[in-house]
């Protein structure tokens, strides 16, 4: 396993981090137990998960992910062996069953927080990060900013920002982070940073072979102003395994089971996963390991939350750490992202 410093931090994560929002809904505890015990007999130190999970978000699913990490947790005895990131959910028609008061308010915070470190069995959280913004923004499947010119949002960063501390100086968070962020609104919170309030640490977006928007706008911030990326969904909800190829719909893959998880699903997105998957055979390569390890190289990444619901495809996702992509077949993905970019929104 490779680490990295979570920026602005001592604290030293892996390269690549176990996702676990399958857990209570297509995996089993047993299951997501197994899994956690792999990852971390194979070098992995850091855990992300949600108040929402697991997916989809259901009222009789929601938090069982953080249950069973805490379940973990409590029969493994090992909280001090893992780097524990989880999110609270932002506003949204569509969960209102994690909470009434979904948002980044100071009573949301308080009840968010107390109920995640309760279902982890845990006092603390090393990273906490607000799963997506208040404002609307284009996220989620969504390719474009939709631009109203009377639209406004009461700007809050800065309100948010003193919440979360008072959380900090508690010691029940050690770091905070956003997730689904823009250019625009990392800037503002480092606007805010700059007079004197907690510095945001990292971001979590989604990004892969098929969405490399990240690139244009978002990575030059990230350099500018020392902030940690984590990306999301580098399989493209497993469209970059090649399973979904030529109309396959395999029992018990994600999308075959949950069909509005399409995102990625799109001809175009199936066009440029075809053309990236002749790069790896031509070079020997399995697609799942070439889409992996291409995420894990960049050089803005901070490490790359890999989800899997066997055994079996959770050690090809980690020993994705191991391969070294020639110039090659670097430059032959580049050509097909020249022709066919970004083909998810």
């Amino acid at each position: 396993m490779r680490y990295k410093e979570l920026p602005g931090t001592e604290i030293e994560v892996s390269k690549i981090c176990l996702g676990s929002m399958t857990w209570g809904q297509q995996n089993t505890q047993d299951e997501g137990f197994a899994q956690m015990d792999m990852a971390l007999d194979m070098g992995v130190n850091f855990i992300d998960t949600a108040e929402m999970y697991s997916v989809p978000g259901r009222p009789e699913t929601q938090g069982s992910t953080e249950t069973i990490i805490g379940n973990w947790f409590a029969e493994r005895n090992n909280r001090d062996k893992v780097i524990l990131a989880t999110k609270i959910a932002g506003p949204s028609p569509t969960f209102k069953h994690i909470r009434p008061n979904l948002g980044f308010s100071a009573d949301a915070l308080e009840d968010a927080l107390h109920k995640s470190l309760t279902r982890l069995q845990t006092d603390y959280i090393d990273l906490y990060q607000l799963h997506w913004p208040e404002r609307a923004v284009n996220i989620f499947g969504v390719r474009d900013y939709n631009h109203k010119p009377n639209a406004r949002w009461e700007d809050n960063i800065g309100e948010i920002l003193d919440r979360l501390e008072v959380h900090v100086k508690s010691g029940k968070i050690r770091h905070i982070a956003v997730s689904n962020e823009t250019p625009f609104g990392l800037m503002r919170y480092m606007e805010e940073h700059r007079k004197g309030k907690l510095k945001i640490v990292s971001t979590q977006n989604a990004y892969s072979l098929l969405q490399r928007r990240d690139e244009i706008g978002l990575s030059e911030v990230l350099q500018m102003e020392d902030i940690g990326y984590l990306a999301y969904s580098p399989l493209a909800f497993g469209v970059l395994s090649g399973k979904y190829l030529n109309g396959a719909m395999p029992a018990g893959a994600r999308v075959t089971l949950f069909p509005n998880y399409n995102r990625y699903n799109g001809e175009g997105s199936l066009a440029a996963t075809q053309a990236y998957k002749d790069i790896a055979e031509k070079h020997g390569l399995s697609l799942t390991q070439m889409a992996l390890a291409f995420v894990n190289d960049r050089p803005f990444m901070t490490s790359n939350i890999i989800g899997a619901t066997s055994l079996e495809q959770l050690k090809e996702n980690i020993e994705s750490i191991d391969i070294q992509l020639s110039e090659e077949v670097i430059r032959e993905i580049n050509e097909v992202h020249s022709r066919m970019p970004n083909p998810a929104a």
